[in-house]
């Protein structure tokens, strides 16, 4: 296995995953914001699950995101 690939191949999935995580997040936001069922000062729930295929890799992250 080449390390330096497997690292940059590790780190441009991640990147698409944040990227593409953050735009998400804020796109449902703004559309809750704008029907009026948030009010900008709840603090939301997220749950993140990665699974890897052809390896045993499955995890969950939690977290909050506080809007206010």
């Amino acid at each position: 296995m080449d390390e330096e690939v497997f690292n940059q191949q590790i780190r441009k999935f991640l990147k698409k995953v944040g990227i593409t995580s953050q735009r998400e997040i804020e796109k449902a936001v703004r559309a809750a914001l704008d029907k009026g069922t948030l009010d900008g000062s709840e603090t939301l729930n997220a749950t993140v699950t990665l699974q890897v295929s052809g390896v045993d890799v499955s995890v969950t992250i939690d977290d909050t995101i506080k809007l206010g």
